[in-house]
């Protein structure tokens, strides 16, 4: 059954979640060479008032959060890009999770897949397969919104509200491919529903997907509110501010340096709306000043309870500490923190393993989500939502650039990284570190800032260059099977259905 949306509640968003999900995700299996789903009169009903068309646009974040192939949520959200599937793949292609496979009473073992050993092949990728399926599927709706509202000429339709949905969807699109191109490289740009041009899209090179993400970006600043008032006061529809620190991250992994400054600024200045959260507690919490913007997960599904997807996987396996989580934190991110950093002691959980006939060594999980199966209550209302984008990047997004000879130099980055580092319980820098030193400071912050969170580490690594040497030397990815792993394959059914679509080298 399709979960109910956060905004309007009416017989039209049935209609629209019937739709994505009967149309739209049949339309997936060819990826973008989809069938022609939408007829004139499902245009016309979708987009005739600002109800309906409203309804639309809260469909995607539903399915962003929520899934929408029935069952479970977080089966159904677990092999969506939007809702975890990037936190464990990127976590785990990096140096942060690995996979313990166990059940009570019995021995348990490490996990060695091709994610964590970086030994992918064209026949072992699904997760990976499902970022991309899932991806275009959220693009594909954005398009359907963007050309529904174009072709409407419904009065009923007002224009501040067409601006409104238009700068929404052009974000979800932009958001989308971000991901798409930093897991799989050059993709096919898909920007419209029409069936006769998307059916032989070939890859397009990632410098012109960047392209298009910061165009519609820009045009989703300029139209998006200021406030958080479609949402009703949380932050669970972007906003003008979560296209400015999106778009100020376009930047930064495009080496705009002085743009990608310019842009964090302007979130870090508007400190009436947004600050760092004092209490690292409180970070993901429904009422974090810190949350840029957050999705909404469902309360009403029985195995989710009061989570968030993300924290029902990366959570505490019990709530004795006897259990092991299923995916553990590595060595390498543990042996990352200073001594004395608060996001070791309070992002953080840990389990003895008691409960297995062969106990292995204390494990740790990321317990940036208090809720997970363990403890997951239907009768109490969630006490967070799911993170996308928090103030605390445009923070280290500012460093970066800074660091690179932006606004203000070495001496501004370290007092950004300061302002960071000192939420998190740890002294001011050295304030006569030279320019390198200050690049690896922000790594460093990044690094443990961002634990298990949306990619950040993988991707990280991948764009500074650093990801042969760092990961190349991790045991658990012996032998190293060459740099070509840094991307992941393009699905191989995909490729069999559009003769245009080229598969990433070595592969």
């Amino acid at each position: 059954m399709i979960m109910k949306m956060h905004r309007i509640k009416t017989k039209a968003t049935c209609l629209l979640l019937c739709f994505f999900t009967c149309t739209v995700q049949l339309g997936c299996k060819k990826l973008i060479a989809v069938d022609e789903p939408i007829n004139t009169l499902t245009t016309t009903e979708l987009f005739s008032s600002d109800a309906t068309a409203t309804s639309a646009m809260a469909g995607i974040y539903t399915v962003m959060i929520n899934g929408s192939s029935g069952g479970s949520v977080p089966a159904s959200a677990g092999s969506i890009f939007s809702a975890g599937l990037t936190t464990t793949l990127g976590a785990e292609s990096s140096d942060e999770l690995y996979i313990y496979n166990s059940t009570p009473n019995s021995p348990g073992s490490i996990s060695n897949d091709a994610y964590r050993s970086n030994h992918l092949t064209i026949t072992n990728s699904s997760s990976s397969a499902a970022i991309w399926t899932s991806a275009y599927d959220i693009i594909y709706k954005s398009n359907s919104v963007i050309e529904g509202i174009a072709a409407s000429t419904a009065t009923t339709l007002h224009s501040s509200v067409r601006t409104e949905l238009t700068a929404e969807a052009k974000f979800t699109r932009a958001f989308s491919y971000f991901y798409l191109t930093n897991f799989f490289g050059d993709v096919p740009m898909a920007l419209t529903v029409d069936f006769n041009k998307t059916e032989n899209l070939p890859r397009m090179p990632q410098q012109l997907v960047y392209q298009q993400i910061i165009a519609d970006l820009k045009e989703a600043q300029a139209g998006l509110k200021t406030d958080y008032s479609a949402g009703n006061g949380e932050r669970v529809i972007p906003n003008k501010w979560a296209a400015t620190l999106l778009l100020a991250r376009a930047y930064l992994y495009t080496g705009d340096y002085a743009s990608a400054a310019t842009q964090a600024t302007a979130v870090i200045n508007n400190n009436s709306m947004f600050a760092l959260e004092p209490d690292l507690r409180n970070v993901f919490s429904t009422t974090s000043k810190e949350a840029v913007w957050q999705l909404k997960q469902t309360t009403s599904d029985p195995t989710l309870k009061n989570g968030t997807p993300e924290g029902f996987v990366l959570g505490p396996g019990s709530t004795d500490h006897h259990g092991a989580p299923g995916y553990c934190l590595t060595d390498q991110l543990l042996a990352a923190f200073e001594p004395g950093d608060q996001r070791r002691v309070k992002w953080l959980d840990s389990a003895d393993n008691a409960d297995y006939t062969s106990p292995i060594p204390e494990t740790y999980c990321s317990f940036k989500y208090s809720i997970s199966s363990a403890n997951a209550d239907a009768s109490q209302q969630p006490p967070q939502y799911y993170m996308v984008l928090r103030l605390a990047e445009a923070y280290l997004i500012r460093a970066e650039a800074e660091a690179n000879g932006k606004n203000g130099g070495t001496a501004a980055a370290i007092a950004d990284l300061n302002v960071i580092r000192n939420r998190a319980g740890l002294p001011n820098l050295d304030s006569n570190l030279t320019q390198q030193q200050v690049i690896a400071a922000v790594a460093q912050e990044r690094r443990v800032e961002f634990f298990a969170e949306w990619g950040h580490r993988w991707f990280d690594l991948k764009r500074t260059g650093q990801a042969h040497s760092v990961l190349s030397v991790i045991p658990a990815k012996q032998p190293w099977a060459g740099d070509y792993q840094l991307l992941y394959p393009i699905p191989q059914s995909e490729i069999t259905i559009d003769h245009f679509l080229s598969q990433n080298t070595d592969y």
